[in-house]
């Protein structure tokens, strides 16, 4: 079984592109939940999904420095042009979920999981 990039799971969990079109065959490894910057410098891993509300450019450099694999932005909040610009500039994948947090990392979690499931 072919495992899932980001442009699969984008369409399969009704998420958004804003930024990153092109890196889109990125294979998520995990996911990682939090809003706080340096939660996520300290104990999210490359290949990470970085689910979270914050809506400032700070994320992107984080993203870019951890290498994870994208940001899925929840809460229906607005982002910024200048943000997504920075993320094409610094090759981050931003995704925009409709849903909460909670919703969001539990449908990730879900996907994830199923697929290695699949793979035993």
């Amino acid at each position: 079984m072919e495992k899932p990039n980001l442009k699969k799971l984008t369409k399969e969990l009704g998420f958004e592109c804003l930024s990153g079109e092109a890196l889109l065959d990125r294979i998520p490894r995990s996911a990682y939940v939090s809003d706080l910057l340096s939660d996520v410098m300290g104990k999210a891993r490359d290949g990470m999904i970085w689910v979270t509300s914050q809506v400032h450019k700070n994320i992107v450099a984080v993203a870019s420095l951890k290498e994870l694999s994208a940001i899925v932005i929840v809460n229906e909040r607005p982002v910024e042009k200048e943000l997504l610009e920075q993320a094409e500039k610094e090759g981050v994948v931003v995704l925009a979920s409709n849903l909460p947090a909670f919703e969001t990392a539990g449908k990730l979690y879900n996907y994830l999981e199923s697929w290695q499931a699949a793979t035993l």
